[in-house]
């Protein structure tokens, strides 16, 4: 995110901004608003000593502090290979109704043979410029969201260079695992509103497929690969389309949902020796990550109390009521649970139900596609929004209420309209 360097030039300028704001709250917890008015936001990126509020007639802020940001294009991609539950009843002991029952899920994408998760997302990036129409050399920021790039180093600039684009825009990856594509859209809000950017492509997507143990029936059940963009794009105060956001994390819960680093166990590779005489291993060993682990229980147990208090925090930062939500479009969580016939999972439906219910919104009004493609992370909530689009579902002007939760852990929401 932009620091406060980038959002307020000179220092008399920043100054006169103590003297006259009264803000109380760090950027995680989204725009603020004068008056009870959305079109008349600002956004924080730190938080700054409390005086006597500025009118907005009064604020000394320059013009594209107020910069609005809306969402014009999206699209998504997913592998060619469809696995069934019956394609994995043939390697695991399962099968189509346990799966289902247990998950809501029916099929999922795998990524095989030559496909890349960088082919993905560009493919999906393609789809949003087209929808928006937005030349690719109009684009001035890429932001990959996955926890699953091909380059330790990140996949955003081969994103950029298979775009074709031609004046080397900033591209680089964000890691939040499921969080992320949340996280991509706050972070592109920080870099129009802070730091004068047009046209920004956020990207989610993740090839999970690569970090389960596929003889493991309750977690290779659950997973599957995909990639979904949309593109957004700065644009007058008064058309501002992302109302409000609240971003957290916790290091702690790091113990219930991680693929940690594993060592090669080789002895072949250990070379003791030590100049002061001590015995050290030298040169440090491979390393690789685990598959996916997962305490359910606890991961079920946080997301119920923190997706619903997140949404209502956004809400409540937009100057929004439940009421005035168009749709509820949420990542796909899953649930752990324990049964006589052993370890099971549980797709997250108590979990949307439970946040339904305390928004007072209708079954219809929930956007998911969790049966036709498992949990996708990142991408997950960018191509049930494409689907959505492209179906008419969803409508400009519409107001979404979306949220994102995972490893880390890490959790955001964000209040946003299309179009």
């Amino acid at each position: 995110m932009a620091n406060a360097s980038t959002l307020m030039s000179p220092s008399s300028s920043i100054h006169s901004i103590k003297q006259r704001s009264n803000f109380q709250h760090p950027f995680r917890s989204g725009y603020y608003s004068f008056g009870g008015k959305i079109s008349k936001r600002l956004f924080l990126c730190t938080a700054v000593q409390t005086t006597p509020i500025a009118s907005p007639s009064e604020s000394r802020i320059p013009r594209h502090y107020s910069q609005g940001f809306k969402l014009i294009g999206c699209g998504s991609a997913v592998p060619k290979l469809k696995i069934s539950n019956d394609d994995l009843a043939q390697i695991v002991d399962t099968n189509d109704e346990w799966i289902a029952v247990r998950t809501g899920i029916r099929n999922r994408r795998v990524l095989s043979g030559k496909d890349s998760l960088t082919d993905l997302a560009v493919d999906a990036a393609k789809q949003a410029l087209q929808m928006a129409q937005v030349d690719v050399d109009d684009v001035d920021l890429i932001l990959m969201c996955t926890s699953t790039p091909e380059d330790l180093f990140g996949s955003a600039p081969q994103i950029q260079k298979a775009l074709g684009c031609k004046k080397n825009p900033l591209a680089y990856d964000i890691t939040a695992a499921c969080s992320g594509f949340v996280l991509g859209l706050v972070s592109a809000a920080c870099h129009i509103r802070g730091g004068g950017f047009k046209n920004v492509l956020v990207i989610g997507a993740d090839c999970l497929s690569r970090y389960v143990d596929w003889t493991d029936r309750g977690t290779c059940i659950l997973f599957g690969d995909a990639a979904g963009a949309v593109l957004v794009q700065a644009c007058d105060g008064h058309e501002d389309g992302l109302f409000g956001f609240d971003v957290h994390s916790d290091g702690d819960g790091q113990k219930h949902l991680n693929a940690p680093m594993k060592e090669e166990t080789s002895n072949e590779r250990k070379v003791k020796f030590g100049s002061n005489g001590s015995v050290v291993e030298f040169p440090p060993r491979p390393s690789s990550y685990s598959c996916i682990q997962m305490n359910g229980k606890e991961v079920f147990r946080f997301a119920v109390k923190s997706v619903p208090q997140s949404i209502e925090f956004s809400l409540e930062k937009a100057g929004l009521s439940s009421s005035d939500i168009d749709w509820l479009l949420l990542h796909q969580l899953i649930r752990q649970i324990n049964s006589e016939n052993g370890l099971m999972m549980q797709a997250n439906q108590r979990i949307i139900d439970a946040v339904a219910t305390r928004l007072q919104l209708p079954p219809e009004r929930i956007i998911s596609n969790l049966a036709n493609y498992g949990n996708t992370s990142a991408a997950s909530i960018p191509l049930a929004l494409d689907e959505a689009v492209r179906s008419g579902k969803v409508q400009a002007g519409h107001t979404i209420a979306t949220a994102g939760f995972g490893a880390g852990l890490t959790w955001a929401s964000a209040i946003l309209r299309w179009g």
